[in-house]
């Protein structure tokens, strides 16, 4: 089982919006260097939404190659097509990832049968372990533990990326799923209180920038040290909070931006963060010792 501290992967980008690749080896570099326990390539922070769909295939082949199996690889391949999202991870599996990463479908709200459905036949499509992810603040579209609970029961569909931030919710989900499937924070705030109740880990935005103190975060959790977690998770709050002052990844971009790993490119419709954001987040990360 994949478990711990797995970054949610900027896919860095130039000034006109190419995929820049040194950049991309630059991280991956970064992040096997810090302890990170597994990368999510092209999932939402990977601007995902903004790749068209052979760039999607070669970012994700490109972190498989340079990884080498050394941490596990989870590539995002979720559509709001079901058979876009059967090609994206046919695509990932084919390449070596050792997972796949599905949100659900944005925009068209597909009703909780549907949910089902979608899920169930990209998981009897494709033969990879498959992680659901459920992010209504960004998709219009909530997976309920029941429909969860169902899909628990489909033998390569082996996790659930909660990114709602609501303990309860992670609490239901564990209860109802927990000894059939891992369930993942997709919260930073929140996630060392859902690991502690039985969760396997975090799929992390601020682990791209403090990647060592999110692992440490993370080890801590899984072993039931509670004190030692939350005194970490207590450090890290600024970033936390600073880095979806505006979308994601917006800031955590700059951020990396002001560390020197990587460029300042991002693809429209997103802009680069707005000039009264960057004193709140240098103060982050001054804080938390990322500069």
């Amino acid at each position: 089982m994949i478990s711990g501290s797995l970054v949610a992967l900027v896919t860095p980008m130039d000034s006109r919006g190419g995929l820049d690749w040194q950049a991309l080896e630059r991280l991956i570099d970064f992040h096997l260097e810090q302890g990170t326990d597994g990368i999510v390539a092209v999932g939402t922070t990977g601007e995902s939404a903004t790749l068209g769909m052979d760039e999607h295939k070669v970012v994700i082949r490109r972190v498989v190659e340079q990884v080498n199996g050394r941490i596990p690889v989870i590539a995002g391949t979720g559509a709001n097509s079901t058979s876009e999202a059967v090609e994206l991870t046919e695509a990932a599996r084919s390449v070596g990832a050792d997972a796949c990463l599905l949100v659900t479908p944005y925009y068209n709200k597909p009703t909780q049968e549907g949910l089902f459905q979608h899920f169930q036949h990209i998981a009897r499509a494709v033969a990879i372990p498959q992680i659901l992810y459920n992010v209504p603040g960004r998709t219009a579209c909530d997976m309920l533990p029941e429909t969860v609970e169902r899909l628990a029961g489909i033998e390569n569909i082996v996790g659930i990326k909660e990114a709602t931030g609501d303990l309860q919710r992670a609490r239901e989900l564990i209860d109802r799923v927990g000894e059939k499937i891992a369930v993942y924070s997709g919260d930073d705030a929140t996630a060392v209180e859902l690991i502690l109740m039985g969760g396997k880990g975090n799929i992390s935005v601020t682990a791209n920038v403090m990647p060592k103190a999110m692992h440490e975060l993370c080890a801590a959790a899984l072993a039931g040290d509670a004190e030692t977690a939350r005194r970490i998770n207590e450090q890290l709050m600024p970033l936390h909070k600073m880095l979806f002052i505006e979308s994601n990844p917006i800031p955590v971009k700059w951020a990396l931006q002001q560390m020197g790993l990587i460029g300042e490119g991002m693809r429209l419709p997103l802009t680069p963060l707005s000039a009264r954001c960057h004193t709140p987040v240098l103060d982050a990360l001054h804080q938390c010792g990322a500069l």
